[in-house]
């Protein structure tokens, strides 16, 4: 069973929705308002991304929004890149730490 995604054309609301063979051919009424003009619309998907290929396109001089430091792959990513542009090898230890603190074992640790 697919899960396709509908956006009101009454109030722009996104929802998703489990379409059973039978139903595909009518689209939801929307969740929010109760409109029945939704029309299905392109799903969001994830993608995969290696340390190295995050670490070779980080720029430390970027400003950051806050969703950046939301994410915990993003611990430790500007001291790597610094280190990296300075020729500095931090050692399995500063490896090791940084893997606590984006685990959460860290905080863990200190308390």
């Amino acid at each position: 069973m697919p899960i396709y995604e509908y956006e009101c054309g009454r109030c722009g609301a996104l929802q998703s929705q489990v379409v059973i063979g039978s139903e595909r051919a009518s689209a939801p009424a929307c969740a929010r308002c109760g409109s029945r003009k939704t029309r299905r619309v392109m799903s969001t998907f994830a993608t995969v991304e290696s340390e190295a290929s995050r670490l070779a396109r980080f720029d430390p001089a970027q400003a950051r929004g806050e969703s950046f430091y939301k994410d915990s792959r993003n611990v430790g990513l500007w001291a790597k890149k610094r280190a990296q542009q300075m020729g500095v090898d931090l050692g399995p230890k500063f490896e090791a730490t940084v893997e606590k603190a984006r685990s959460g074992k860290l905080i863990k640790d200190m308390l």
